[in-house]
């Protein structure tokens, strides 16, 4: 996915953070994000054939000691900018 598959400037979804509840491992947990990277994540796990919750739990899984909603950050950043790519789950190559 690159940046010209999201949609122009103007067009992403305004507002603060957002926080939602997820199960990640079992673990019930809550992670606040702007609702751009909300729904760049939902546009990326869609690409995926995966749920939102089930690619956060694979960010989570290779995250290390990062916070997860940095690493959930970095995740889509990597999947859109020029010449990088977030592959989690792919077998090529982890984030």
């Amino acid at each position: 996915m690159s940046l010209e598959s999201f949609p122009p400037s103007g067009v992403l979804p305004e507002g603060g953070l957002l926080k939602r509840s997820l199960v990640i491992a079992g673990h019930r947990t809550s992670v606040s994000l702007e609702a751009a990277f909300w729904e760049a994540l939902r546009q990326l796990a869609v690409a995926r054939g995966l749920s939102v919750q089930a690619l956060v739990g694979r960010i989570d899984a290779e995250r290390g000691e990062q916070n997860l909603s940095s690493a959930i950050r970095v995740f889509v950043l990597r999947a859109v900018w020029p010449g990088e790519g977030a592959d989690v789950g792919a077998s090529s190559s982890p984030i």
